[in-house]
């Protein structure tokens, strides 16, 4: 439609400051003329918009003009960015009309707006647990992400032993309800979980950010890190296909679906990092479960089973 041609040249405008009518033709996939007479039109309309001939000429809005199409405020924009910049690394149509809202913002919020889109990052995907409330932090961190302040914080890891950083705080990922903070630090990337923060304040020290980072990117990289080292051994069960859901509710992506039998079972394969670990999940399965292989996995069944069996008979 030539009503959003004159508002996409009207934003290309304010992107770019000056088009020649070649440039606004291929950015709007039209020809030439038409991209001239969508310029003529804008000008008619009495937007200031103005060609100037000769070398280094083309079509400007008079004295840099700004037109804010959007409405917003800033904080409405970092708001709208933040909710929407999850959703626009997995669907087109959404990372396009961001594009576009965020060519129409004035430039004194576009800085921030595009922040706050590539600050969190939703993966749905569990590993192996269920998720839980929303800590509290969240927000702070995402405002010192979207800021580019660096954050002092108090982390407490596996073992419980305390220690506080000084980190670059650069993006947050939800994975299914557990939240991870991706940040620089004096020893390069790190992840910290954000349920194993104690406390966090955001300092007035400008963060710094690899200028080629991308959060998605640098989340995947986190992801496959993570799956080598919880999937070193692996084992092969049957299972009747109706409880299949729930195995793969404890196992997450460590669960997969190998082929399905006649009686009704289906043959699965499952990792973990050890095989205690694949045993310790199975033991509360008892017979419902049958464990082809391998050897270890069995052995550590049959150890537990004794176990049990001692101590209750």
């Amino acid at each position: 439609m030539r009503a959003d041609r004159l508002v996409a040249a009207l934003l290309l405008l304010q992107a770019r400051g000056r088009l020649t009518a070649a440039e606004l033709a291929e950015e709007l996939e039209v020809s030439v003329p038409t991209a001239r007479r969508d310029l003529e039109a804008l000008s008619g309309a009495g937007i200031p918009v103005y060609s100037q001939r000769g070398r280094g000429g083309g079509w400007s809005l008079l004295g840099g003009a700004r037109t804010d199409l959007s409405g917003l405020t800033a904080t409405e924009a970092q708001a709208l960015f933040v909710l929407a910049g999850p959703a626009a690394s997995v669907v087109p149509e959404i990372r396009s009309a961001m594009r576009k809202l965020l060519r129409a913002l004035p430039g004194t919020f576009r800085a921030e707006a595009q922040s706050a889109a590539s600050a969190v990052v939703i993966d749905p995907v569990r590993w192996g647990e269920h998720g839980r409330a929303r800590p509290d932090l969240v927000e702070l961190l995402q405002a010192a992400v979207v800021r580019g302040r660096k954050v002092r914080l108090r982390y407490a890891d596996q073992a419980r032993e305390r220690t506080e950083r000084l980190v670059d705080p650069w993006g947050l990922v939800d994975k299914d309800e557990v939240w991870y903070l991706v940040a620089g630090t004096d020893r390069g990337q790190r992840t910290f979980r954000v349920d194993r923060i104690v406390d966090a304040v955001v300092t007035d020290v400008a963060a710094q950010r690899p200028v080629d980072f991308e959060l998605s990117e640098a989340w995947a990289r986190v992801v496959d890190e993570v799956e080598q080292r919880r999937s070193l051994v692996s084992a092969s069960v049957l299972i009747d296909a109706r409880l299949l859901a729930v195995l793969r509710s404890q196992f997450g992506r460590h669960c997969n679906l190998i082929s399905s039998l006649d009686d009704g079972r289906v043959r699965v394969r499952l990792a973990a990092p050890t095989a205690t670990s694949i045993a310790e999940h199975l033991a509360g399965w008892g017979a419902t479960v049958e464990v082809e292989g391998p050897e270890s996995v069995r052995a550590e069944l049959g150890r537990l089973g004794a176990e049990l069996s001692r101590r209750y008979g």
